[in-house]
């Protein structure tokens, strides 16, 4: 019996692996800031190669193309995500798809030298098919190497690299920084640089050890890396799980996404997957640590409800501010809570709770279904708010607000409570759940709030 160490070597290989999420939060937020910029540019570069002035529709077309098919690629890649980790690993997976960020960086850093619209687009395309595919594999190998007893805490690290992505991306898309008409081409491809210094990174991170042992049935590596990052000699349990689930899966056939809606096993954990990624776009810094005490199931209801009442009161705020000045910092203050509920819940925790759910099997098919969930919700929240404000105003908030509470119904009713438990744990849980409504006829709708707690894992502590 040891007490949890959090070693340098875990550490270092979950921070390299967090250069995934950073790139995500940047390309998600640097198009933002020169969007006035790159308008000029697009008009420009159209009005050469036509000879003419092109029309505001053809203009407004390509910009909005340019911000959204980032979203159209990253739900390619978040599809292609069990493609690439069982065949290459989590580690290797990260390396190999960085060549997609430098060719993706490369084709938005001299768009504008080779006065090229389709450059631009497609740099964003690639980009975004880099980042759809980070989505699944970061949370995926940050699951993986973290002990049972930290697991949450180390999650909420993926989302704490996207919000200082979106940071920096914001930063350097001042105007006296790299936000300038000359300089704008850099700031898309500065994504080059975080791709470089990971793909340097990451041959000196350990590759997931349940990967080596229940993928390629390599033991001894896997104990060796366990011991190293854990920082105890005693991981004889961890190991008896991970082989525990290899056996299930040599009597299972390879899950595809497909199958994740046909088994009855897997249906009520993928449901869960896509209504918490759902609950994340659908909402409309990081609780770092604080999800190992109070629980993922515990901090997701908070958040909810607490944007739920931000929303409201930014509606209110915003029907009276004529009438009231003070309405103003109303606003304000209500925009400022919401964020910081967001990222207690919804904003860190659907990531790697989707993780704690499955199996290795099921694992790479449910991260690409939750992945593409997010993703599309993305693209339509981005597609269709703009004309949602234009109708309704003020009042557009309160759609989100009920969204909010349907996510907070549904969260409370069944997502369970998954701190402290083994990914075998889980699995057995909800199969053990499903089949006992069988045999009840009772569908395999069941409660999921009564998984059974068990004791910390002693020998990952």
């Amino acid at each position: 019996m040891g007490t949890q160490k959090v070693t340098p070597s875990l550490i270092f290989a979950i921070s390299v692996a967090t250069i995934g999420s950073f790139q995500f939060g940047y390309n998600t937020g640097v198009i933002n800031a020169p969007e006035t910029i790159i308008k000029d540019f697009l008009n420009y570069t159209l009005e050469e190669r036509l000879e003419d002035l092109p029309s505001t529709t053809l203009l407004t077309s390509l910009w909005s193309l340019s911000v959204a098919i980032f979203s159209v690629g990253g739900m390619m890649g978040s599809f292609s995500v069990g493609l690439f980790v069982n065949r290459f690993g989590r580690r290797n997976s990260m390396l190999i798809v960085n060549l997609l960020a430098i060719a993706g960086g490369c084709l938005m850093g001299f768009c504008k030298i080779a006065e090229s619209v389709e450059m631009l687009i497609l740099g964003r395309l690639i980009i975004g098919l880099f980042c759809g595919l980070c989505t699944g594999f970061v949370p995926m190998y940050i699951g993986e190497v973290s002990p049972t007893a930290l697991r949450g805490a180390f999650g909420t690290l993926n989302q704490l690299g996207i919000v200082i992505g979106i940071l920096v991306a914001q930063i350097f898309g001042l105007e006296f920084i790299l936000g300038s008409e000359e300089r704008w081409p850099v700031l898309l491809g500065l994504t080059i640089i975080p791709a470089i210094l990971q793909s340097i990174a990451l041959p000196f991170c350990p590759e997931s050890p349940r990967f080596l042992l229940i993928n390629r049935k390599e033991e001894e590596n896997a104990k060796r890396i366990l011991q190293r990052l854990w920082g105890t000699q005693d991981v004889n349990q961890d190991i008896l799980e991970m082989k525990e689930e290899s056996v299930r899966m040599s009597q299972e056939k390879q899950v595809s996404v497909l199958q994740l809606f046909r088994s009855s096993s897997y249906q009520q954990p993928i449901l869960i997957s896509i209504v918490l990624q759902l609950s994340q776009q659908l909402s409309g810094i990081n609780a770092l640590f604080l999800v190992e005490r109070a629980g993922r199931r515990t901090l997701h209801m908070i958040g909810l409800g607490g944007m739920a009442v931000c929303s409201i009161m930014m509606t209110i705020s915003l029907l009276l501010k004529d009438e009231y000045d003070s309405m103003s910092f109303v606003c304000i203050t209500a925009i400022l809570v919401y964020v910081a509920f967001f990222e207690i819940g919804p904003g860190p925790i659907p990531w790697f709770i989707v993780a704690e759910l499955f199996g290795q099997g099921p694992r790479p098919a449910a991260m690409a279904v939750a992945g593409c969930s997010n993703w599309t919700s993305n693209f339509l929240v981005g597609l269709l708010f703009p004309s949602a404000a234009v109708y309704l105003g003020a009042y557009v908030f309160l759609v989100f607000a009920t969204f909010l509470i349907m996510f907070l119904i549904f969260t409370f009713f069944k997502v369970p409570e998954t701190r402290g438990r083994t990914f075998e744990d889980i699995t057995r849980a909800f199969e053990g759940q499903v089949n006992e409504s069988s045999r009840s006829g009772k569908g395999s709708v069941v409660e999921m709030n009564s998984i059974p707690p068990i004791k910390e894992n002693t020998t990952n502590v």
